[in-house]
């Protein structure tokens, strides 16, 4: 239930900002608004405003539309026909097009900022021993390595608070196909370095749990063990809640990542190997004998001694005052506009796996586990998916704010409107790529439905 009211709270709001952006801009042109509609199909609440325009709320929630006065979808009296936005002056119309996405990007901005001004608590960029193989391990990256700053070509820095600005930082790069430097320091803050995650050779790659894994940037966690799953092999060898792994076969364990990654490589082909385990348990040192049983994960066979991690993460409170929460919330709706077209032209031709197209499902995921995190974790989401709506409204199809606006273009370097046969066509050919689009995110969500339920 907390999903669902999540996910239509945020679709109402942003369609009606969208929406709202585009009836401001109308009234103030001139432009007479008959109805604005929040929704589509069998009109469930109406009231009728002081300047006669017609608010509706509407049966189907999922998009919205701003009608307005206009001779080319009926008559208009002759006294009004200054009102008719078929009657505007160019820039106008397109001013009234555009203002829908504008008020989306607007919202995200000021929904940036708010997280940024609110603040939040959250992993330090503190990073666990990094898996073998994995670009982490290849860039050099230690045990307790703390990432301070971020760069795209090793000269121009930004600044990493927190191990989600990392995350977004490599989310960003992999998805374009290009490598990150991190600036790292040792344990404790020592020494200071810098080195290249080559995010390049990953490119093309679908977001999913063994990208993350190949990629190797976890948090640190301490050695201590959580759970121990009943008729396990780790519940089998006596391990327990709260024990502290020292060592295994005689090696010093730093993290909770050095011990996963030593248990699941203890194998020799099908069979495990048994493994020794020095734990602190209640103040005292004890011995354990542990042989782990094989899994399945993916395409790969590991060992597993059924155990989980007992302590979190280290954290950090992030807040920004005013003006660097505004600038953030500037920057940060900016970087994912460009981020989203450059994916989407890579996408396009080839570069760029399509599984990145995540449709309601994925959305309404989305909010509901937001919605559950709290306000901020809720606040960053809408403004991730009020970004995301106004560059989607922006793709020059027709059936969306930036096909007319390509309509405007040409008129204005044309001196002539599109042909209305024009018009046909293209509109005919937008909704089929819009609904091959929606298909595809649809599938997507089905399919990382289908493999999370396997």
């Amino acid at each position: 239930m907390t999903t669902l009211l999540a996910f239509l709270a945020a679709l109402a709001l942003l369609i009606a900002i969208h929406e709202w952006g585009h009836y401001r801009v109308a009234r103030a042109c001139g432009v007479r608004v008959l109805r604005f509609s929040i929704g589509f199909g069998k009109v469930l609440w109406r009231r009728v405003g002081r300047d006669g325009t017609e608010f509706t709320l509407s049966a189907l929630p999922l998009g919205g539309y701003v009608r307005m006065l206009d001779e080319r979808e009926g008559a208009v009296a002759p006294h009004e026909r200054a009102q008719a936005f078929n009657q505007r002056p160019l820039r106008q119309r397109a001013a009234i097009v555009a203002a829908g996405p504008a008020a989306n990007w607007l919202l995200a901005i000021v929904l940036f900022a708010a997280v940024a001004w609110l603040g939040s608590e959250v992993p330090k960029a503190v990073l666990g021993t990094p898996p073998a193989g994995s670009l982490a391990e290849r860039a050099g990256i230690r045990a307790a390595d703390t990432v301070n700053a971020v760069s795209d070509d090793g000269q121009r820095w930004d600044d990493v608070q927190s191990l989600l600005d990392l995350q977004s930082a490599v989310a960003r790069a992999q998805a374009l196909g290009e490598p990150l430097y991190l600036s790292v320091s040792g344990e404790g803050g020592h020494g200071s370095r810098s080195v290249k995650l080559e995010t390049e050779r990953l490119s093309g790659r679908a977001p999913d749990a063994q990208l993350f894994n190949d990629i190797g940037l976890a948090p640190h966690v301490q050695p201590l063990i959580g759970q121990v799953q009943p008729g396990s092999a780790g519940a089998a060898a006596g391990l327990r809640t709260g024990d502290r792994v020292l060592s295994i076969d005689g090696q010093t364990v730093p993290d909770f990542g050095y011990l996963q990654q030593t248990v699941r490589r203890a194998h020799d082909g099908d069979q495990p190997r048994p493994l020794a385990l020095r734990v602190e348990r209640s103040g005292q040192v004890v011995e354990v004998q542990a042989t782990p049983v094989m899994a399945d994960e993916g395409q790969r066979r590991v060992a597993r001694l059924g155990i989980g991690f007992g302590a979190a993460p280290e954290r950090v409170f992030v807040r920004r005052g005013l003006l660097d929460g505004l600038w953030q919330g500037v920057q940060q709706s900016w970087d994912m506009a460009a981020t989203t077209v450059r994916l989407l032209g890579r996408m396009l031709i080839g570069e760029a796996s399509l599984k990145n197209l995540g449709g309601p499902i994925a959305i309404a995921d989305a909010a509901g586990q937001s919605a559950k995190a709290g306000l901020v974790p809720y606040l960053d989401f809408l403004a991730k998916i009020s970004m995301s709506l106004a560059i989607l409204n922006l793709l020059p199809l027709p059936m969306l704010d930036g096909g007319h606006l390509m309509y405007h273009l040409f008129e204005g370097l044309s001196g002539r409107p599109v042909s209305e046969w024009w018009q046909r066509q293209l509109q005919r050919v937008g909704a089929l790529v819009l609904v091959l689009m929606m298909a595809l995110a649809f599938s997507n969500d089905i399919a990382s439905r289908l493999t999370g339920w396997h």
